[in-house]
């Protein structure tokens, strides 16, 4: 049973004396959690502990852990330059964890760290664990932008990394809950943040883990959460295990919500597989969507699965109406997994000779050229929510109160220089948002205001 437990902690500078002066005691609660988790671990007595970090550089589309033998740290950011912490790295896991990785075609690797120092995320729970438990090496990893289900197989690589090394591991998610509890905390309050709050702490307390892939990315923003993604991987790590949970402690007396809980791997348990069940629950919902998609999509669709499988584009069928045959428009193609945005690309003026092959164009290039998130896998298909935008021509405006981001995007251009927002998208509520965004989208400073303006229309297909 090479994964022994695992627990999640907070990481308030706030809870060392160092730092609190004093103020530590508002915390008292969790310091004494954070001591009795830290005994748990040394009861087990782990070779290697993983600790996951929100506070290492994140990449959108990537997973760093770190490289080599070892590394250092200290608080001094936070005025302690005396609170140390070294940890040795365990390059065999390491390097088994990556191989898992790989055959899982997954984006994670050993680069990418530009600061190798260790961060306050890892410092707080590696000073705590020290006291009881000296005697282990780590492996420290980052989360990414990523969809929550990819964070959930990076942790099912651990897992089987460990199994293979038959190595007794333990799992630290590193992760304050909530940072929006209070009106006179350090960022104010949110409804969004309550909730958060509650539903974390329920699934804490009970190990229900797979209800933490059902958290949208929007939510997570507005609850200002830090440590979700933290607290997937490791449920991934816990893949089909049994485990024994034991919520410690819960506080938000400073605004920011502070949860520690151990979990005690007792067995295997079928029924545990959480990742695989919430696939083929999201799979049925769509495939219930893809029944109702209309012609435009549907081609969309046909487009990257003939990519993926044959690694070629789509013919054009000739069976398809008049309207996506004989009109040159240009046409976006977005692509949402989860709820989380996964590809989109798409031109402005038409650049083929039809709506049509517009559409199978821009759906490849969405699927495996976007920048931003690595391609489209063939297995991610069944998961892909699908959306067309077809672009009325653009016209010239002068102002912002021409815009209305509920119904028009909005084209910024200055020289070469050019950014493109759609309509009607969340999050978007006023023209300086819009224009802001499709600015940055462009590479033109926000205090610029020397740029031109077009507005559009677009028929949205799903």
């Amino acid at each position: 049973m090479p994964i022994v437990g695992s627990c999640i902690v907070p990481h308030p500078p706030l809870i060392l004396p160092e730092i609190g002066l004093g103020r530590e005691a508002c915390i008292e609660e969790t310091t004494a959690a954070y001591r009795e988790a830290a005994l748990f671990i040394k009861k087990l007595a782990p070779e290697t502990i993983v600790i996951s970090s929100p506070h290492i550089v994140m990449y959108r589309n990537y997973f760093s852990i770190s490289p080599g033998a070892g590394a250092d740290g200290d608080m001094a950011y936070y005025g302690a330059r005396q609170v140390k912490a070294h940890v040795d790295y365990d390059t065999q896991f390491v390097l088994a964890i990556l191989e898992e990785a790989q055959k899982q075609q997954l984006p994670l690797g050993a680069d990418g760290q530009k600061d190798k120092h260790l961060d306050h995320a890892t410092i707080i729970p590696i000073r705590f664990v020290q006291e009881a438990f000296p005697q282990f090496k780590v492996v420290r990893i980052s989360l990414s932008g990523l969809p929550l289900a990819m964070h959930y197989r990076v942790g099912e690589c651990i897992q089987k990394a460990a199994e293979k090394l038959n190595k007794r591991i333990f799992y630290i998610a590193s992760g304050d809950l909530s940072h929006k509890l209070r009106k006179n905390g350090p960022y104010g309050i949110s409804k969004e943040g309550q909730e958060y709050e509650r539903r974390i702490v329920n699934i804490m307390e009970n190990a229900n883990f797979g209800e933490l892939l059902d958290f949208s990315d929007d939510f997570c923003e507005k609850a200002a959460e830090c440590g979700h993604r933290s607290f997937v991987m490791m449920a991934g790590a816990l893949d089909g295990k049994k485990v024994e949970p034991k919520l410690l402690s819960h506080q938000d007396v400073t605004g920011v919500g502070y949860g520690v809980g151990t979990y005690l791997v007792t067995g295997e348990d079928p029924e545990r597989h959480f990742l695989k069940d919430w696939t083929a629950k999201k799979e049925k919902i769509l495939m219930e969507r893809i029944h109702k998609e209309d012609t435009y999509v549907h081609l969309a669709r046909k487009s990257l699965i003939n990519y993926l499988l044959c690694g070629e584009y789509l013919k054009r069928p000739d069976d398809l109406p008049k309207e996506l045959t004989q009109n040159k428009l240009g046409v976006f193609v977005s692509l949402h997994e989860n709820g989380e945005l996964r590809g989109c690309i798409g031109t402005i003026e038409p650049i083929t000779d039809c709506i049509a092959d517009e559409i199978i164009n821009n759906a490849v290039s969405a699927a495996v050229r976007d920048p931003r998130f690595p391609p489209v896998r063939m297995e991610e298909l069944g998961m892909l929510e699908i959306s067309v935008d077809v672009l009325e021509p653009a016209e010239s405006i002068s102002t912002l109160e021409e815009l209305d981001p509920n119904i028009y995007g909005v084209i910024v251009s200055k020289g070469s220089k050019r950014g493109v927002l759609l309509p009607d998208l969340e999050g978007v509520e006023t023209p300086e948002q819009q224009v802001s965004i499709a600015k940055q989208k462009a590479g033109i400073s926000s205090l610029d205001w020397d740029v031109s303006l077009k507005r559009f229309k677009v028929t949205r297909h799903y």
